[in-house]
């Protein structure tokens, strides 16, 4: 359930981050609040269509072997996750920049008012078919659907909530603190559904454990307990682990922090050119 929340909140945050910068933009623009809603049911209406083929392609490919489904599901869902942490640690500014300048082409007159709405849907549809994919993996780890969903709903909420206090000015706090911070724990998650990927692919006997288990602190904190199971959400914590296992946690979590230490160090090297 924390899991999910981290995810949605920091999806829903940026989403309503873009909508609140295009919206302050537009402000002296006409017709805005329509175009501005037209953009997010169409968004929302997207990431539902994404969800219903991603459920859809779960139950067709139940028999194939529920071990490589869950383990493929989960390797996708790291790759994104590991995507979206480099895409922002490099685009982030970027990507308000251009919306921006949407805005300021339709208030010259070089595009259309619809151009708002394609940008806010653009917006929410990635937003909303990441979260859909991230939910999905996370549920593949053992989650109940009410537990997910109640997580979705958490974090949806925060994150709207906290988008809308920026926009009305009620919060102060630096936008990149919030960023810095889910973006730390959405490393971890990507990694510890790495470490989880390896346990099923372990268990389908697509690759070897190597050596099992590498320690154990079951009797410390056990998977079970109400701590072991929050540093699982938070971590992929597995008192009982396989070399394997913490093969893929440990180059996951290195792969994810270099690419965004190369993300980052671009711009600065594209400047000083």
């Amino acid at each position: 359930m924390l899991g999910a929340a981290i995810i949605v909140f920091r999806e829903s945050l940026e989403a309503a981050l873009l909508i609140g910068i295009i919206a302050a933009a537009a402000r002296s623009l006409p017709g805005r609040n329509r175009w501005l809603a037209a953009g997010v049911a169409a968004g929302v209406a997207g990431a539902f269509v994404v969800a219903a083929f991603t459920s859809t392609i779960g139950e067709l490919a139940d028999g194939v072997g529920q071990e490589l489904l869950t383990a493929g599901i989960l390797g996708l869902a790291v790759v994104m996750l590991a995507w979206h942490n480099i895409w922002m640690s490099q685009h982030a500014r970027q990507m308000i920049t251009d919306a921006r300048s949407v805005v300021q082409d339709v208030a010259d007159g070089k595009r259309e008012l619809s151009a708002i709405a394609l940008v806010i849907a653009l917006a929410v549809l990635r937003e909303g078919a990441e979260t859909v994919l991230f939910l999905y993996g996370i549920a593949s780890q053992g989650e109940t659907t009410g537990q997910v969903l109640a997580g979705g709903a958490l974090g949806l909420g925060a994150g709207a909530l906290v988008g809308a206090a920026l926009y009305m000015g009620l919060l102060r706090i630096p936008v990149r603190w919030f960023f810095s911070v889910t973006a730390v724990m959405v490393l971890l998650i990507a990694a510890g559904m790495a470490g989880q990927m390896a346990r099923f692919l372990i268990q389908g006997d697509i690759i070897p454990a190597i050596a099992s288990p590498i320690w154990d602190t079951s009797r410390l904190i056990p998977d079970g307990s109400a701590l072991g199971t929050l540093l699982h959400v938070l971590a992929g914590y597995d008192a009982r682990p396989s070399a394997m296992q913490a093969l893929f946690y440990i180059s996951a979590l290195a792969i994810i922090v270099i690419g965004m230490r190369l993300a980052r160090q671009r711009p600065a090297r594209l400047g000083a050119a």
